[in-house]
């Protein structure tokens, strides 16, 4: 089993940026213990601040991988051709958010990715793409 992680913007900074709402470790060490728990998945990691190496990441695991896991950041709400990248490719994407756009900002209620994913976790912290990685398996 193949599984691609895709983080997007700012998700560099987890464990730095705003712990009230992202909270305190960072995606390497969730990273490191995501591939510990399950040992008999191959994953890829990969995280951009820039919307075409998401689009790039998206094309290279999208007809290979058994899943990809996208966390689309800041794009979800703006991004026409990252929505376009995952219709486009076969690999099925499930779209996972640290905390619950739908109880934020209003602009952030609206995704130009979701409906092109074979579902969406929003608001349960890292856990969501530990849940994510359970659905492929």
């Amino acid at each position: 089993m193949k599984i691609a992680i895709i983080n997007g913007p700012n998700l560099n900074l987890l464990g730095t940026r705003e712990p009230e709402v992202y909270g305190n470790k960072t995606f390497e060490d969730f990273f490191k213990e995501l591939k510990n728990k399950f040992p008999a998945v191959e994953f890829s990691y990969f995280q951009s601040n820039v919307e075409g190496e998401l689009i790039n990441e998206l094309q290279k695991h999208g007809f290979s991988f058994d899943g990809i896991i996208l966390n689309p950041g800041g794009y979800t709400h703006t991004s026409v051709a990252i929505g376009d990248a995952i219709a486009a490719i076969k690999t099925p994407v499930i779209e996972v958010h640290i905390s619950n756009v739908h109880a934020r900002e209003d602009f952030r209620k609206i995704s130009h990715v979701s409906a092109k994913c074979k579902g969406t976790i929003a608001g349960l912290g890292m856990k969501g793409y530990e849940l994510a990685v359970s659905y492929f398996l």
